[in-house]
């Protein structure tokens, strides 16, 4: 297996070259993502690279490599009835099936494209200047006579585009209508998809595996995107797509071995912890990974791969390093909009109120119609207590971005600090239709449906999200108090030891639930345990007595009345209360005295039998 040990001249010029070609067809998200990659490689390399540029259209400096055979595609549920190219997937291995679907092209198949493509240059270039100006339906116009590759690309993808408008439109005029579906709804996918039904061209393959996408046909779109990224992987919209099939790190583990470039190749890595970061739940691993490729030998400038380290601290809840990082960025691009959101959070979060409000305005001066902007404002105002103006912005993201998901859990954030549940619930609800992997809208619901005291329905939002994200306490922290509240403390039980798992070591709230549901159920012993931990802890943080003297309490009654049987133990609880300013002051004094009276008896019990039993020493015979 081949190991990717550095960006090389023949990587460079492929990525020179996606930048052309990803611009050529409209992706501009992937040529601005490649572009800005490529700037990021030293100077040096990239001057080397010109000298051996590549002149091959479809082979890139990472070809497709066979690693031993695969398994199926099929690593979500089966459908019922599989496809026949699902069936060739689960049989094939994958190197062979990108073998057979995919040759070069032959000379005389490059030159005639080639042909085509000159033939057809004049109106491609005016297609192009039509697509810049979202006059999507103009470029289909001219553009259904050509047949080069790049210009029939152009054409679907337009006409795509178009639908795209005309499907949010409609879907628009439905606001505030019970009937309006979920997400838009586009009803040209399909005769789409049978425009790009047998094709060979990598990024009309991409075009493909996006129409499945959006049909949820989502193994065959995996199989396309596969076979789009064997012959172009520098097409960094395919990357993104694929990322968007992936529902949870299963499927990441499962998906990972099938992609056909070696794992230590830059885009395998950097399609990992992005997906990780969208789902929440990326390890020290993925920053290892981040600053592997910022090393020397790869893409030390790279202002996208230090958001995403930032983003994964932040969700590693390193809040100090994440708005470091963050700096950094800003530091060498201080007009860079991408991400800005994250870094208004990490704000939020540490309660930076004066940093945020001068990003906030500057921000704002800056692009007011971005809709990470707007999230930044509204994090701004909700740091202020201004719910109503934050629910304004966060709801003009929304209308920027139907997708934008982080907006739609921050807009329910607020309407449950205004207790407007209803509003909250549609708020999360929406953000779940736009992405179903972020455990944050589901935990939102949870809360929503808890402030209703519909602990039934909150349950089951808070054990989807769980599901998402299951070593997170706070989630299952949640799960157990609606048990409690449900009348369950068994359940309730078992999900607060989960929490405890991922809690901090000084945690004392969950144990102080554990022992009081203990208590409830009269396993006095346990309820101790968790209490005497309390005490530790406690102790061991240099906190003051009266924020722990009800767990000592606790400890000491056991031992005295509940078979405990420690009563040094007990002692040194009671002294420690008694000698300070709590509340339960009076109370420690009165059961010192008891149980000194308890020590007394219990020394008279120990020594009373070797008085009362007969000497067994022989009688010494008398004189």
């Amino acid at each position: 297996m081949t190991t990717v040990n550095a960006v090389n001249s023949d990587m460079v010029a492929a990525m020179r070259k996606a930048v052309k070609d990803c611009s050529e067809r409209g992706l501009t998200v992937a040529s601005k993502w490649v572009s800005e990659l490529l700037l990021s490689v030293p100077e040096a390399k990239r001057h080397e690279s010109q000298s051996h540029a590549s002149e091959s259209t479809f082979h890139t400096s990472t070809p497709a490599r066979s690693r031993s055979p695969r398994p199926s595609l099929s690593f979500a549920h089966p459908s019922p009835v599989p496809t026949s190219s699902q069936t060739a997937t689960a049989s094939t291995p994958a190197s062979h099936l990108y073998g057979a679907r995919l040759r070069p092209p032959s000379d005389e198949m490059q030159a005639l494209e080639r042909e085509r493509e000159l033939q057809d240059e004049d109106i491609y270039f005016a297609a192009k200047a039509y697509v810049d100006g979202k006059e999507f339906l103009r470029a289909v116009h001219i553009l259904k006579d050509c047949r080069s590759s790049k210009a029939r690309f152009l054409y679907i993808y337009s006409q795509f585009m178009a639908s795209e408008k005309k499907a949010l439109k409609d879907w628009h005029r439905l606001d505030s209508n019970r009937h309006q579906p979920p997400v838009p709804v586009n009803s040209s996918l399909r005769d789409l998809l049978e425009m790009v039904k047998n094709v060979t061209d990598p990024f009309l393959l991409f075009l493909k595996g996006l129409f499945l996408s959006r049909m949820a046909r989502r193994e065959e779109a995996i199989e396309c995107i596969l076979l789009s990224m064997a012959s172009y992987p520098w097409n960094w919209s395919a990357w993104l797509l694929l990322g968007t099939c992936i529902g949870d790190t299963e499927e990441l583990s499962s998906l990972l071995p099938l992609i056909p470039l070696p794992p230590t190749h830059p885009l395998v890595q950097m399609l990992q912890f992005k997906t990780l970061n969208e789902l929440h739940v990326p390890t020290d691993h993925e920053v290892a990974l981040c600053d592997r490729l910022l090393g020397p030998d790869f893409f030390p400038n790279s202002l996208w791969l230090m958001s995403q380290r930032a983003c994964a601290l932040y969700h590693l809840h390193s809040f100090g390093q994440a708005e470091i990082q963050f700096q950094k960025v800003l530091a060498l691009d201080p007009y860079r909009i991408d991400d800005i959101d994250i870094y208004s959070n990490i704000l939020y979060v540490t309660d930076n109120r004066t940093k945020l409000s001068k990003l906030a305005h500057e921000y704002l001066a800056l692009d007011k119609d971005r809709p990470e902007v707007c999230c930044l404002v509204g994090n701004h105002y909700s740091l202020r207590a201004e719910h109503e103006k934050a629910v304004k912005y966060f709801k003009r993201a929304t209308q920027l971005d139907r997708t934008y998901l982080s907006a739609w859990t921050l807009m329910g954030h607020e309407y449950v600090e205004m207790k407007n549940s209803h509003a909250a619930i549609e708020a999360y609800r929406r953000a779940v239709d736009a992405n179903r992997k972020d455990y944050r809208a589901w935990y939102g619901l949870g809360q929503a449906y808890e402030l209703l005291n519909m602990h039934q329905y909150a349950l089951y939002y808070y054990q989807r999200a769980t599901a998402l994200r299951p070593y997170d306490f706070r989630l299952w922290q949640s799960q157990g108090m609606c048990y409690e509240d449900l009348g369950r403390p068994r359940e309730a039980i078992e999900c607060l030891k989960h929490a405890l798992l991922g809690a901090d070591t000084h945690e004392t709230t969950i144990n102080a639930k554990l022992a009081k549901l203990h208590n409830d159920l009269e396993e006095y012993a346990e309820a101790a345990a968790y209490h005497r931990r309390i005490v530790e802890v406690s102790r061991a943080d240099q906190k003051q007595v009266q924020e722990f003297s009800k767990s000592s309490m606790y400890v000491a009654r056991y031992h005295m009345y509940l078979g405990g049987g420690d009563l040094s133990l007990a002692k040194e609880y009671l002294e420690r209360v008694a000698l300070s300013n709590a509340e339960e002051v009076t109370q420690a004094a009165e059961m010192l005295k008891k149980l000194k009276v308890m020590i007394d008896k219990k020394a008279q019990a120990q020594t009373q039998p070797n008085v009362s039993q007969p000497s067994t020493q022989p009688v010494a015979a008398s004189a």
